[in-house]
């Protein structure tokens, strides 16, 4: 049995990733190592804050995790929201406030080309390993579904006809970002055990 922490506060990504991982690996929660605190992501990349807070557990608790960070970039935004997807809106990281934000700016803009991107830092057995997952799509022109988080319902990957936040979270993670990340994770732990 393999146990790691799950650097993430986020209850939805704990249940989305402990979903996808096979029987014999088990996430620990921050809560459950004490972390109560808030981890700090001030790096400029997408890859550094999960470096940044895959760190952080390791050197303040001295055990074996993995973080991740997302960000979605909107080509017509120069890559923006980016690193700064969950606080796009302000500090307050309210989900609703950076949907209607970033909608806004993509009024007259006809390219909603974008893309959900997905680091994740493993601190596992002495090494420091990253894995990346992309998924392409476009930013729809109004919000649609009730499922997922944060972006998902105006986020359409790719030839689907659906936003994240409408389909299946077994569909989601199969095709996303996060799930992608996921699914080399598990073959790193598959080959490591």
């Amino acid at each position: 049995m393999i146990e790691i922490v799950f650097a993430t506060n986020n209850p939805n990504k704990l249940i989305e990733v402990q979903a996808q991982l096979p029987q014999g690996i088990r996430l620990i929660s921050l809560g459950e190592i004490g972390c109560t605190e808030d981890i700090p992501e001030t790096q400029n990349t997408i890859e550094g804050n999960a470096i940044q807070k895959a760190n952080y557990i390791k050197s303040n608790y001295n055990l074996d995790c993995f973080a991740d960070d997302t960000g979605l970039e909107v080509l017509s935004l120069n890559g923006a929201p980016g690193v700064y997807s969950a606080r796009y809106a302000g500090p307050q990281k309210n989900a609703e406030a950076n949907i209607e934000k970033l909608l806004s700016e993509l009024k007259n803009k006809p390219n909603r080309k974008a893309q959900f991107k997905t680091v994740i830092a493993l601190h596992f057995k002495g090494k420091l390993i990253t894995f990346e997952g992309i998924c392409k799509g476009e930013i729809t022109h109004e919000k649609t579904g009730f499922g997922g988080f944060g972006y998902d319902p105006i986020f359409r990957p790719i030839g689907k006809t659906q936003t994240f936040a409408e389909m299946p979270l077994k569909e989601k993670t199969i095709i996303g970002h996060r799930g992608l990340a996921i699914v080399q994770l598990i073959a790193f732990f598959n080959k490591n055990k």
